[in-house]
């Protein structure tokens, strides 16, 4: 699979993104020199972890016959520590469905197999990067 990203003309920083038939904007905040047209990386790494234990807890439950009629998922970010090593990000999924304490127990350890929160916490990442000219 190939992402791609390229500067929009006339924006000091921001970029379409582009993933299969999907586009997006990614933009820096005012503060970090960007117009705000979109979201940041940090933003689309965050989101990337919220979007998966929601889609994690529907596929879950729906495998089970569950009644989860709708999901809410809220990422709070503490970057404060960020450059000293630690990215602390935390998830808060309201469901709505009539669940039992036993099935919010058991959707609770789902959601914590999420690909994503692997991916962040328990998978060594290689990245190579060549900067060339167009």
């Amino acid at each position: 699979m190939t992402i791609q990203l390229q500067r929009i003309e006339g924006t000091p920083m921001a970029q379409r993104l582009t993933i299969r038939s999907h586009e997006w904007v990614v933009d820096g905040t005012a503060a970090e020199g960007g117009d705000d047209n979109g979201p940041n990386p940090h933003d689309l790494y965050d989101a990337a972890l919220g979007g998966c234990k929601a889609l994690t807890l529907l596929w879950y439950a729906r495998r089970k016959g569950w009644d989860v009629q709708d999901v809410r998922t809220v990422v709070e970010r503490d970057a404060s520590q960020e450059r000293s090593g630690t990215y602390r990000l935390a998830t808060r999924l309201q469901v709505q469905g009539d669940l039992s304490d036993a099935q919010i127990a058991e959707l609770q350890a789902a959601i914590g197999k999420c690909p994503v929160h692997k991916l962040m916490t328990q998978v060594t990442t290689e990245i190579t990067t060549v900067v060339e000219r167009a």
